[in-house]
């Protein structure tokens, strides 16, 4: 049982390796990562659950470090703030969370990260028609066949499979490549 675990999740990153168009994206999404800071914008990034701990890892190794001794990224996870959270969502909906965090604190040439395994969830979704409409560039990791968000996002990086846990660990591949090549390209 247990290696039938390490298996799926190696089948699947397996999978994006010998992926040209996934690949693709990735090097894409790194060089907007890479254009955003060098830039002095910054990156916000949302999700829900699992990956609204993804998105608070992301921030975290943007801000702190990665591997290399510089200095902090501007990088803010919408997900950690709870005041607003559940203000909002208690006084409107939390369909807005996100959006509504978007249009206080995006600026154009700012990057939103989208994280939703689903590709399908209306705060991530509502939240992207935002950052689109005020001019900062999208991209979204997502799962299974990438959801209403797929199209949405100037790039998106569909990870080939509708089971969530190996979703989220080749989202957190995904980000910890994100980070280092950046990182690499900043320094």
């Amino acid at each position: 049982m247990i290696k039938n675990y390490i298996q799926e999740s190696l089948d699947l990153k397996n999978f994006i390796l010998n992926d040209e168009n996934l690949l693709h994206n990735i090097t894409e999404i790194i060089k907007n990562v890479k254009n955003t800071l060098s830039s002095g914008h910054k990156i916000l990034i949302a999700g829900n659950g699992g990956s609204a701990a993804d998105a608070q890892h992301f921030a975290a190794e943007l801000v702190g470090r990665y591997k290399l001794e510089r200095k902090g990224y501007p990088a803010i996870a919408l997900t950690t703030d709870s005041s607003i959270i559940t203000a909002w969502s208690n006084d409107f909906a939390f369909d807005s969370v996100f959006s509504r965090q978007l249009e206080a604190l995006g600026r154009p040439g700012d990057l939103f990260f989208g994280i939703s395994t689903s590709g399908n969830s209306l705060n991530i979704i509502q939240a992207v028609k935002v950052a689109k409409k005020l001019g900062l560039k999208v991209v979204c990791l997502l799962g299974n066949k990438g959801g209403q968000l797929k199209d949405l996002a100037d790039i998106s990086m569909v990870v080939p499979s509708s089971n969530t846990p190996r979703i989220q660990e080749v989202h957190i591949l995904m980000i910890h490549i994100i980070c280092e090549e950046a990182e690499k390209q900043l320094i």
